[in-house]
């Protein structure tokens, strides 16, 4: 497993000495607002990096740090720009940071930090917003990601960890600390918060219990997830946040302007027909064609390829599909093929192991012949009691367009077609 945190050039971690975390959650949504200590107990300087892992559904706004006694904060800025002015800044010999997502994952961050001498300490603070997804049984779900918190595998445990290079000491004194306290805001009102660590008692601040405080009990060992499941009393009645502009910001400007919120989840459970399981089924067909590799908008030298659009489209439908659901991924060109033979149970693993596959798909299967695959996955019985749906992910060059759509409208009551 790759290391993450503050490494240096040799793939090292630097000792971490404590975080730091405050979270506010405001219905489905988490402001998280964390700083990290690191100390450098090498007797050499050492050029350091900070690498991080985020989900898909979180950005970054702020970033900043005091490294060896210099201070840093990071600006955000258009791509091409940030690039220009780092270079310019290089070039004059003036010093610069560029954080940046690697090319190759959607999910890492990176940031070079220079020089950290010896005995010297690095304090950053790391600042990102997060849409939090409910759970089958109602409740937000909050994580805290694995660089905010570090295993902690006693010396002789097997398996890599994210803190595979920190020393290993008794329990009884872990080399570093972790608080957390987490502030709620809903409009629906707060029923209670869950979690598998110890937590403080729940703190109402509002009599109508419309907010509360909870944080993380003393003595968190570090051996597993930071998870906070929060459970509200009217969950399915739609909401609205409005956050003015941010002071000092141009008017019109993404900053600037007043941003409102709107959530809506509704209860889809009277939904069903009798008999039916509301998980459901869910196929979807990815085009792979040639074609798939031309860019979605010819006009402009920096817009996407077609199957990195229709792949990220993918990617979030894969996030946000019900846990005990089954689902299948087919993909298409000349050729076709699935990921498994039959549609699997989607649990946290097999999640896991789609988006990755998902995410080295590339466009490389020839030509856009969707009839086969289809007359595959229609020749699959559909699971009992969950209804199927078909997602298809195409740039729509297809020549037997006739024969395609006679072959979804003959299987239209079995399968809910989406394009």
């Amino acid at each position: 497993m790759a290391v993450i945190g503050l490494i240096t050039k040799s793939q090292e971690p630097v000792p971490l000495q404590s975080i730091s975390v405050d979270v506010a959650v405001q219905g489905f949504v988490a402001d998280v607002v964390s700083e990290l200590r690191y100390k450098n107990e090498e007797k050499a300087t050492v050029e350091v990096t900070f690498v991080f892992p985020l989900d898909d559904e979180a950005a970054v706004y702020a970033f900043e740090g005091l490294i060896g006694g210099t201070r840093i904060e990071a600006q955000i800025r258009e791509k091409k720009q940030a690039q220009q002015e780092y270079e310019d800044a290089l070039s004059e010999g003036r010093g610069a940071f560029l954080l940046e997502r690697e090319t190759n994952t959607s999910d890492i961050f990176t940031c070079s930090l220079g020089n950290l001498p010896p005995d010297g300490e690095a304090t950053l603070k790391l600042r990102y917003v997060q849409a939090l997804a409910p759970e089958p049984d109602g409740a937000v779900r909050f994580v805290l990601p694995a660089v905010l918190n570090p295993r902690y595998t006693p010396q002789g445990s097997e398996g890599d960890t994210v803190t595979m290079g920190i020393p290993r000491v008794p329990r009884g004194k872990l080399p570093y600390t972790l608080s957390l306290c987490a502030t709620l805001e809903s409009s629906h009102g707060i029923n209670r918060v869950e979690s598998k660590c110890t937590l403080a008692p729940l703190r109402f601040t509002a009599e109508d219990r419309t907010a509360a405080q909870v944080s993380l009990a003393e003595g968190h060992q570090f051996d597993r997830d930071v998870e906070l499941l929060i459970y509200y009393e009217d969950v399915h009645k739609p909401s609205a946040v409005l956050e003015a502009g941010k002071p000092g910001a141009a008017p019109g400007s993404l900053m600037g302007d007043p941003a409102l919120l709107v959530t809506m989840y509704p209860s889809l459970r009277c939904a069903s027909k009798p008999g039916l399981n509301a998980t459901g089924e869910f196929i979807f067909l990815l085009d792979r064609s040639g074609s798939m590799g031309c860019s979605t908008d010819s006009s402009s030298s920096d817009a996407p390829p077609r199957i990195q659009s229709a792949k990220e489209t993918l990617i979030l439908l894969l996030k946000s599909l019900p846990l005990g659901c089954y689902f299948n991924i087919y993909g298409f060109g000349s050729t076709y093929n699935s990921f498994y033979l039959q549609s699997v149970e989607y649990t946290q693993q097999t999640m896991s192991e789609s988006l990755q596959r998902v995410k080295d798909l590339q466009a490389d299967l020839g030509g856009t012949e969707i009839l086969q695959p289809l007359k595959a996955i229609y020749s699959q019985a559909c699971r009992e009691g969950h209804p199927c749906q078909l997602f298809v992910f195409t740039d729509g060059e297809v020549s037997n367009t006739e024969e395609v759509i006679a072959e979804v409208q003959h299987h239209g009551s079995s399968h809910r077609w989406a394009p």
